[in-house]
C-alpha cells in the first residue's frame, strides 16, 4: 500500500525501545531444534522475517508458543519421518542457517527437506552457503536454477573442513558453525571478520568452546546444546533510522533504550559520531548470554561529510540505506565503499538509494560498491496532493530509509509500499510518529 510523508514539523523527542533485534531473535529460534530441552527467549522479535524461522522449526516438529515477546520453544522429540517444504518467506537468515542447522541434524537416508521463499528470497544466491557446506559432506540439491532457491537438503555425515570465506557473512559463517555443531573433527570458517558474533556468543554460552585463535571461528563436533534461556536486546539496526532522523532534523534528541551495543553491530553509531552527531551511551550491561546491551543518546549536530570502507561494512550493511540519507545533509563529499552487498539483498539497495535520492534533488554517483554522495541537499517532494513516489524495491530497509528522507524533503512524498516494513518493524512508522508528536508538543 502507498503512504504520504511529509516534512517534520518538528524536532524529533522521547526515547524508545526498539524492537528485539532480528539476528538474535532467528537464532535463538533456530538453534533450540539443537537443545535438549525447553528454550525462552524474552523480548523476541515478532515480525515476518522472524515468523519465518518460527513456523520453520514448528514444521520440523517443535512446540513453540510466543506469549507477547516471550518465546518458549520445546525440541521434537524425534526427527521428520516424512518429506518437508518449508517456505522461508522473504528471510534469508532462516534459509541460509537451516542449511547449515538441518545438513547434519537431518538423520542420513531420512525424508528431505526442501527450502523455498518468496520471489525475492528465490532470486539472492545460495551458492555461498551450499558450496561449503557440500565441502563438509552435506547433500543439498538444486531444484529449479543452480545457485537460487528451491534448495533440497537431505541428512548426510559430515566432517570438520576449514574455509575461507571470499566474503565476509554472519549467514554463511553461523550456517557453517552449525553444521560443525554435527560434523566430525574442528570445523574452522576465516574470512568472516567484522561480520555479525551473535552466533559466536550464543554458542560459547551455552558451553561450547569457539576457538578464536586459529584465525578465524572454529567449532569441534559433534556436539549438541543444553536447553537456554536469553534476554534479546534492541535490533541496532531498526534504532539507526530513528538515530538519523534525529541528527538531520534539527533540534531532535532521541534516547533508545536498550539496544545492542555489540561492537560487530555499532558501526552506524560510530559514523554518526564522525559525522557530527551528539553521541552518547548512557548505560551498558551484558545480557545473561554475553550480549552487550545499554541505552544510546543522539543529539542533532552540525553534520560533515564521512567516508565508509570496506572493512567497516560488515558492522553497518543493514543500516548503509539511513546513512546515506544522513550523507544528504552532511556537508562535503562522502564516499560508501565496499558495500557490493548490498546489490543482493532484498533488493538492488545500491541502486534504489540512488534512484530515490536523485529524484529528491540529491547528487548522487552509484558507483559498482558504493555510492558518492555530494551535500548538503535540499531535498524536495512533490505538489501537494501530487506526492513524488519513492520506489521501495519491496524492500524494508529503502521504505524506512526513505522515510526518513521525507522528513527533510520540502513537499509531499509517498512510498509505494510501506507493508514490506513489517518485515523487520511492524511498529515503525507508529514510533516515528510519536516522536515526532513529542517534539510539536515540547515546542513553546
Amino acid at each position: 500500500m502507498n503512504r504520504t510523508l511529509s516534512r517534520a514539523g518538528a524536532p524529533l523527542t522521547g526515547d524508545v525501545a526498539v524492537p528485539g533485534d532480528k539476528s538474535i531473535s532467528h537464532r535463538a529460534a533456530l538453534l533450540a531444534l539443537l537443545a535438549d530441552g525447553p528454550c525462552r527467549a524474552d523480548g523476541w522479535l515478532d515480525c515476518a522475517d522472524t515468523r519465518s524461522s518460527l513456523e520453520a522449526v514448528r514444521a520440523l516438529g517443535a512446540m513453540a508458543e510466543l506469549t507477547g515477546d516471550i518465546l518458549t520453544i520445546a525440541p521434537p522429540s524425534a526427527r521428520p519421518d516424512t518429506p518437508l517444504t518449508i517456505d522461508c518467506g522473504n528471510s534469508g537468515t532462516t534459509a541460509r542457517l537451516l542449511m547449515g542447522l538441518l545438513a547434519g541434524w537431518l538423520p542420513a537416508g531420512g525424508p528431505a527437506v526442501t527450502l523455498t521463499g518468496d520471489a525475492s528470497l528465490r532470486g539472492r544466491p545460495m551458492t555461498r552457503v551450499v558450496a561449503p557446506l557440500r565441502a563438509m559432506g552435506a547433500d543439498l540439491r538444486w531444484d529449479d536454477g543452480e545457485g537460487r532457491l528451491p534448495v533440497t537438503v537431505r541428512g548426510a555425515a559430515l566432517r570438520g573442513v576449514a574455509h575461507d570465506l571470499p566474503v565476509a557473512s554472519a549467514q554463511v559463517k553461523s550456517a557453517l558453525l552449525l553444521a560443525g555443531l554435527a560434523a566430525s573433527g574442528a570445523t574452522l570458517v576465516r574470512g568472516a571478520a567484522g561480520s555479525r558474533d551473535h552466533t559466536e556468543l550464543l554458542l560459547r554460552g551455552l558451553g561450547v568452546e569457539v576457538d578464536e585463535t586459529t584465525g578465524g571461528t572454529a567449532v569441534t563436533g559433534p556436539r549438541s546444546l543444553p536447553a537456554f534461556r536469553l534476554t534479546v536486546p534492541g535490533d541496532p539496526s531498526s534504532a539507526a533510522f530513528f538515530q538519523v532522523a534525529a541528527a538531520i532534523v534539527p533540534g531532535s534528541e532521541v534516547l533508545v533504550r536498550g539496544q545492542s551495543l555489540n561492537p560487530t553491530r555499532t558501526g552506524a553509531l560510530r559514523v554518526l559520531a564522525r559525522a557530527g552527531a551528539e553521541v552518547a551511551e548512557v548505560r551498558a550491561a551484558l545480557t545473561a548470554r554475553g550480549e552487550p546491551a545499554g541505552d544510546v543518546r543522539l543529539r542533532s549536530g552540525a553534520l560533515r561529510a564521512f567516508a565508509i570502507e570496506a572493512h567497516e561494512v560488515p558492522s553497518l550493511v543493514d543500516e548503509i540505506p539511513a546513512l546515506a540519507v544522513l550523507a544528504t545533509q552532511c556537508r562535503g563529499r562522502t564516499v560508501i565503499r565496499g558495500a557490493a552487498e548490498l546489490r543482493v539483498k532484498e533488493s538492488d539497495r545500491l541502486q534504489l538509494l540512488a534512484r530515490n535520492l536523485r529524484a529528491m534533488g540529491a547528487v548522487v554517483d552509484e558507483e559498482p560498491d558504493g555510492l558518492v554522495i555530494e551535500g548538503p541537499c535540499a531535498l524536495r517532494g512533490g505538489a501537494p496532493g501530487h506526492p513524488l513516489v519513492l520506489m521501495t524495491g519491496g524492500d524494508h530497509r529503502i521504505a524506512m530509509a526513505m522515510a526518513v528522507a521525507a522528513l527533510v524533503a520540502d513537499g509531499e512524498s509517498a512510498l509505494d509500499d510501506d507493508a514490506c516494513v513489517a518485515v523487520s518493524f511492524p511498529g515503525y512508522f507508529d514510533v516515528m510518529q510519536r516522536l515526532l508528536d513529542a517534539g510539536s508538543g515540547s515546542r513553546p
